[in-house]
């Protein structure tokens, strides 16, 4: 009975995958015959041919093993590209989905008519899919004479997200039971906010798996490079090739589990970058990246010219110290500069956060002050300014005084949302800038974007902790696994160094019992440095896709990973020869 239930709920979602699959390929932009001829057939094509490449090379199984994969690897890309597709789509739809209800809300509140709610949505290309969602109802009311009940109701049969499918549906029957558009989306809120709440929350749910599984594999595959290094010692095949094999299949895994991740991670951006609004944050940020790329650019002359014999001095001079420059060392001081812009952003990012949790404080004193004296932002700012709002005060008196020199108040409230550098605050300032310009209730609105921010702000919170135990994570991976491929390539180096001191004194062949003549250890060194390198880079940028914050975050965790994988290859090799040197 149960494995009947088992293999009926098996043949249940195959049959839901492949019923999915087809949905996807009939909701794509590109015609269907174009898509099979010059996409889908050729990956087949190309999987076909690297079988028969693996099969008729004559290299060990591990060399020829990746080949059909990658093969695979293309074929399967093309066959799900358009669910992939659908499955972007539907994410634009979730990720600003309550950022467009509480947009909506706002623009209801105000008692204009409802369609021009729609219309000014469908205006706002910030909103993405979600704004062509809004054009496309417009549409339909504008141009084909529907009613908006039903443009509503008929655009929830094909968008492919079922949060704003449901909603679409409600909203289509309260305006059809003659209900008002405010009034609904005012009732709304809560349900929106608690349905964002679940899709963050399960998001960070699944980072946190993701998290064991990028472990378990990360571990087996540094055995297998272990093994890789260590193996040939007894077997007498190539190395080099070993090696090599099983750092593309490292990358590959490594790299799937980053698109993953980035995938999974919940869409909630920190930064705003305004072009047309300059802001002296923009200045001390493209310094500190000038500085950072120059010095490394500096050092890297300088390490490659002295490597060649160019330049006069070379990282030798510059690390005097050291009997013996490491070979990771090549590859880690370069880039250290790049510390500084880390540094930098780290800095100005934290103070973007300061801001955003002093923000709701502020626009709900704001809206209910302005509600309680009827007068204009300026003249409320005159008192409010003086209450202390932390990082955001100083922002707040340059409104003020923008708004006193009788500068427009849109262009004063821009500056203000560039000089803060936020994306809630743009975002929220915008809405309540708006709201206030067509009549809304100040004290109204100032209620509705801080209960909005605030729960925003306490998922923030949640993943504050899920970065924190990502990077202790994936610095912890970063010195294991480089302790682990150091000792094996030591190891190797000693047998080898055994092996040559035994035949200069004994008749026995040594090399017929250890095969230690096929290492070419620099290059094998060599290869590690760059897996160790490549995993510094990718584990940043997972590290950056699970915070959230400013790209350049990448640099700081970069520069670290590197520096510790470096510190901890040099620390085994002298480690291992003082415990097995003779």
């Amino acid at each position: 009975m149960a494995q009947s239930e088992a293999e009926n709920g098996l043949d249940l979602t195959i049959t839901e995958t492949v019923q999915g699959l087809v949905e996807s390929y009939r909701q794509m932009t590109i015609p269907l015959e174009r898509y099979l001829l010059f996409i889908l057939l050729p990956s087949a094509g190309f999987f076909v041919l690297s079988v028969v490449a693996a099969l008729l090379l004559d290299q060990p199984l591990m060399i020829r093993l990746p080949i059909p994969l990658l093969g695979f690897l293309a074929m399967s890309a093309a066959l799900f590209y358009p669910k992939i597709l659908l499955s972007q789509r539907k994410r634009e739809l979730n990720n600003r989905f309550h950022l467009l209800i509480t947009h909506m809300t706002v623009l209801a509140t105000t008692k204009i008519d409802r369609m021009e709610v729609f219309r000014t949505l469908a205006r706002e290309e910030e909103y993405g899919e979600l704004a062509m969602e809004m054009h496309r109802i417009t549409q339909l009311v504008d141009t084909w004479n529907q009613s908006l009940d039903d443009a509503c109701r008929r655009r929830a049969k094909e968008v492919p997200s079922d949060a704003f499918s449901d909603f679409l549906d409600r909203l289509a029957y309260t305006l059809g039971a003659g209900q008002s558009l405010d009034d609904y989306l005012i009732s709304e809120q809560a349900q929106i906010i608690q349905h964002y709440t679940t899709v963050y929350s399960s998001s960070l749910d699944s980072l946190e798996v993701m998290k064991d599984l990028y472990l378990s594999m990360i571990l087996s595959m540094t055995f297998a490079l272990v093994f890789a290094v260590v193996l040939p010692v007894l077997t007498g095949t190539n190395p080099t090739m070993t090696v090599s094999a099983v750092i593309v299949m490292y990358i590959f895994v490594q790299s799937g589990f980053y698109l993953a991740i980035r995938s999974m991670a919940p869409y909630d951006p920190l930064w705003f970058h305004p072009e047309e609004y300059p802001s002296p944050i923009e200045e001390r940020l493209d310094k500190a990246m000038y500085v950072g790329v120059g010095l490394s650019a500096a050092l890297l002359f300088v390490t490659l010219g002295g490597m060649f014999g160019v330049t006069p001095i070379g990282l030798n001079d510059l690390l005097f110290f050291l009997d013996e420059v490491p070979l990771p060392f090549y590859a880690v001081v370069p880039i250290t500069p790049m510390l500084i812009p880390g540094i930098v952003f780290r800095q100005e990012e934290q103070r973007v956060k300061a801001r955003d949790d002093e923000f709701p404080s502020f626009i709900r004193a704001l809206g209910a002050t302005e509600g309680a004296k009827q007068s204009t932002t300026g003249m409320v700012l005159r008192t409010l300014r003086k209450k202390d709002f932390g990082p955001l005060t100083e922002n707040i008196n340059d409104l003020y005084k923008r708004l006193n020199m009788r500068i427009e108040p849109t262009a004063a409230w821009r500056y203000f949302t560039a000089d803060c550098r936020s994306y809630l605050i743009q975002t929220f300032s915008e809405m309540y800038l708006i709201g206030r310009e067509m009549g809304g209730s100040p004290k109204q609105l100032g209620e509705l974007i801080a209960a909005n921010m605030n729960e925003v702000l306490q998922l923030r919170q949640k993943r504050k902790q899920a970065t924190t135990t990502m990077v202790g994570l994936l610095y912890g991976i970063t010195a294991a696994s480089t302790f682990a491929f150091f000792i094996g390539l030591q190891v190797v180096n000693i047998l080898a160094q055994m092996s040559l001191d035994l035949n200069a004194g004994s008749r026995l062949d040594v090399n017929s019992l250890i095969n230690t003549g096929v290492y070419d250890i620099p290059l094998i060194e060599f290869l590690l440095v760059i897996i160790i390198m490549f995993s510094a880079m990718l584990s940043a940028l997972m590290i950056r896709t699970v915070d959230g914050g400013h790209k350049a975050n990448t640099y700081l965790h970069f520069v670290v990973l590197s520096w510790i994988g470096g510190v901890t290859g040099t620390f085994t090799k002298w480690l291992v020869t003082q415990f097995l040197a003779i």
